[in-house]
């Protein structure tokens, strides 16, 4: 059994089927559960986010329907494939359908290149980490489209700050990324993963990891960043003349593109499938990223049940200012710091790569550099806060003497006519 999991279709060559009918199978079976795995997790998301958020917040979450309320997010669905499907006058009709479509099929394609096993993929490509940064685009897209088809004003208010929110999150994003392609010199998932065999990128790179992971968040739109849909803002953003199915659409896209962050940054800083017994049971590669991925989830869940939503001029602050310059000094100083390590010889032997006392010496240079920078943002952003807290001093302290004597300066001024 364990054989077929690995390779169905050496299985069912074995079993009598010719050579190119079982590839055929094998690509159906494969294209279908990348497929229907997302959307099928989507249920279990939605109860999972309500349940945490509200044991977070000291509430109960949903308990009616269905032991533990577990029945709820069916009953959910029920409820959005018979509601009454509206198209707003005036809206563009085909743009208008095509919108909830693509921002579903954003996320679902995204997976098509993740690696959940050693033998489980949709299809390695060589240029991986370019593709799902290329096809995540589409749902930015996809919000764009629906907001301005809608011929809402509120909504296309929403979709503006997809294009300023969302475009501008992506240039951390793509910096983050790349330390973790250039030490393993591949742009493949599949490859990304074997290059940690010997160490965790997270381990070596965590400004990297923490950046990718914060700019992934702001990126999908959730709390703190979730001015997308701010409802006390600007009424429910983008999808306000969205009802039924197409509603629904947009927020499986919303869950899942959630859980699919987690996934990459577990792929990509965290060793993905890696961990004890894969190389004997490749099929346990499937456990150990679900492990990953969900402690992740978690957090992610956790940010948005605690954290208050900031201003759209904070947002984009905190992008240009912070993480982008951050991401710039962090690209340049492991760029030089990787250099070195080639230079000096301090890198694991081709044959060596799996070992885990070859690869400190690279470790710890490039985690000691990663320090250092975390470090410097430590001082600047304490030596900001003061300087803060004296302004605000400041203000305060004159505006109590002008209550204290509110005429003084009309004193002062007849005073130097008189004079």
């Amino acid at each position: 059994m364990v054989g077929c999991i690995s390779d169905l279709s050496a299985c069912l060559i074995d079993a009598g089927i010719g050579p190119g009918l079982a590839g055929f199978l094998e690509t159906l079976v494969g294209t279908l559960i990348v497929t229907l795995l997302p959307l099928t997790l989507v249920i279990i998301l939605v109860w999972i986010e309500r349940k945490y958020s509200a044991r977070v917040q000291d509430r109960v979450g949903p308990n009616r329907v269905g032991p533990f309320g577990l029945l709820q997010p069916a009953a959910d669905a029920v409820k959005m494939i018979t509601k009454e499907d509206i198209t707003p006058a005036g809206a563009d009709r085909i743009v208008y359908n095509i919108a909830p479509i693509l921002s579903a099929l954003s996320v679902i394609l995204i997976w098509a290149v993740i690696p959940f096993s050693p033998v489980h993929i949709g299809v390695d490509l060589s240029i991986g980490v370019l593709y799902f940064f290329a096809v995540g685009s589409v749902g930015a897209l996809a919000v764009m489209l629906g907001g301005w088809s809608s011929n809402n004003k509120y909504a296309l208010l929403g979709a503006f700050r997809v294009v300023a929110q969302l475009i501008s999150y992506e240039v951390p994003n793509i910096l983050a990324a790349l330390m973790p392609v250039m030490i393993a010199g591949t742009l493949s998932m599949q490859g990304l993963v074997h290059a940690q065999a010997g160490m965790w990128f997270a381990i070596s790179l965590p400004l990297s990891a923490l950046l990718f992971f914060i700019s992934s968040i702001a990126e999908v739109g959730r709390t703190p960043f979730d001015l997308l849909e701010a409802e006390s803002e600007i009424v429910a953003g983008f999808n306000i003349e969205y009802s039924g199915m197409k509603f629904g659409l947009f927020m499986a896209g919303e869950f899942l593109h959630v859980l699919t962050i987690a996934i990459l940054t577990a792929v990509i800083f965290f060793g993905g499938w890696l961990g004890p017994g894969v190389q004997e049971v490749p099929a346990l590669g499937w456990l150990w990223l679900a492990i990953k991925s969900t402690i992740l989830y978690l957090l992610a869940l956790h940010m948005r049940s605690t954290l208050p939503r900031v201003r759209i001029d904070q947002l984009m602050s905190f992008n240009w200012k912070f993480l982008v310059p951050l991401s710039l000094v962090n690209i340049i100083v492991v760029a030089f710091l990787f250099k070195l390590v080639q230079e000096l010889g301090l890198t694991p032997a081709a044959d060596e790569t799996t070992n885990i006392i070859a690869n400190l010496p690279q470790t710890f240079i490039l985690l000691l550099g990663n320090l250092a920078i975390i470090g410097g943002v430590l001082v600047y952003l304490r030596g900001l806060g003061r300087e803060q807290r004296l302004a605000n001093e400041m203000a305060a302290a004159v505006d109590e003497d002008v209550e204290h004597h509110p005429h003084h300066d009309e004193e002062v001024a007849a005073a130097a006519v008189a004079d």
